[in-house]
């Protein structure tokens, strides 16, 4: 975020409560006319889950974006925004057979899967529906990996893909995720050559012409710690394709990315205070500095210390290291305490601070009235 940006926020927040998050539109759209840019050749269906504030979605919905829907009542916000049922995917795998019911009525046509009993499902709640089939991926070199829960073996994949025909539904393609905050593009050469693999299977052992490619998130927001820019992520992720689909001599017909984190992560600034600054000892090396947002308030993705955001404070004086916390009666409630963060020394409690890069799942993971705190509170920059 550009210091003029920042100055900005600061300046329309001077006024409001603490914690609160601000999200800057600007940001958005830049974001996603960068992935325009450099992946052309995609369509770009936004994780509404990363951040579902209403004018996040009508803004993406004005620039052409299609969605990837994970509960209905996503989908209900959605429809009453006025985006089209045919611009969304049900992208979830773990689904309730009235939920399934509820998007098909709506008129959505496209859905994930991973196992034989949601296939099931699909095929009795939304009869004739394009179906794709999400692999299973390890998330090596993610800050978030999203390995274990999602997707299913190749060896599995096959089995679905004979399935789908046999239960009267339409097998559209493949699907993975390298994982969140994805910092090895090589991830994306793994699994692409694992999709190739079975494209040429389907076609040449299942008499099935797969069509899609599902490519996930995985793109990275600005973080602590830096990463390479999208147009890096794009020129290798072409070439992928290009070497895994050589046999192919093109590529498929349809290319999707998932972007979430990448999208509005940059976008947003938690504005929080400072609650209190003490040592837990006479002889304590680091002050524990706590702030009013924490885990629960929307900071979930320090667990384990995994998102690393750059957190900004006023006052002035040397820089000194501390352990950052939450408000909340849990003892989990740290922020970072492994990972050395500073502060000056001439900080006190009541100043602000401001935590950057938090414009994706921090709003939407906030928890609803532990410890009697309210959900994060929002405001947008137009």
């Amino acid at each position: 975020m550009t210091r003029e940006r920042f100055e900005r926020i600061k300046k329309f927040a001077a006024d409001k409560e603490t914690p609160c998050l601000v999200i800057d539109l600007d940001v958005i759209k830049q974001k996603y006319e960068e992935l325009r840019t450099h992946l052309p050749f995609a369509k770009i269906f936004y994780a509404v889950k990363a951040n579902p504030t209403d004018e996040v979605v009508a803004l993406l919905r004005d620039l052409g974006a299609s969605f990837d829907v994970a509960t209905r009542f996503e989908l209900d916000q959605l429809l009453r925004l006025g985006v089209a049922p045919d611009r969304m995917s049900f992208g979830n795998t773990i689904k309730k057979e009235k939920d399934i019911a509820y998007f098909y009525e709506k008129g959505v046509r496209l859905y994930v899967t991973d196992s034989p009993t949601d296939l099931d499902k699909i095929s009795r709640a939304a009869p004739g529906s394009k179906v794709f089939f999400r692999l299973l991926t390890e998330g090596l070199g993610a800050d978030w990996p999203l390995s274990k829960k999602f997707g299913s073996h190749p060896d599995l994949a096959r089995q679905l893909i004979k399935m789908s025909v046999r239960f009267g539904l339409v097998p559209y393609g493949i699907s993975f995720h390298p994982g969140s905050q994805q910092r090895d593009v090589g991830q994306w050469s793994t699994a692409l050559t694992q999709v190739a693999q079975l494209f040429r299977w389907a076609k040449e052992e299942a008499h099935v012409e797969l069509k899609m490619i599902n490519m996930g998130g995985g793109f990275p927001a600005n973080y602590v710690e830096s990463t390479d820019p999208i147009a890096q992520y794009s020129e290798d992720i072409q070439r992928f394709l290009d070497t895994s689909f050589k046999f192919m001599g093109r590529w498929p017909e349809e290319i999707i990315i998932e972007p979430g984190r990448s999208m509005a992560g940059d976008s947003g600034v938690i504005v929080a205070e400072i609650v209190n600054i003490a040592k837990k000892s006479v002889h304590e090396r680091y002050p524990w500095v706590f702030l009013d947002i924490g885990k629960f308030g929307g900071l979930i993705e320090t667990l384990d210390e995994a998102i690393k955001y750059p957190i900004y404070f006023e006052a002035q004086g040397k820089a000194q290291s501390i352990i950052i916390a939450g408000p909340t009666c849990d003892s989990m409630d740290i922020l970072y305490e492994k990972w050395t963060y500073t502060m000056p020394d001439k900080a006190k409690i009541g100043d602000r601070v401001y935590i950057l890069t938090t414009g994706a799942y921090t709003q939407s993971y906030s928890s609803i009235y532990f410890n009697g705190f309210p959900p994060l509170k929002a405001y947008v920059l137009k």
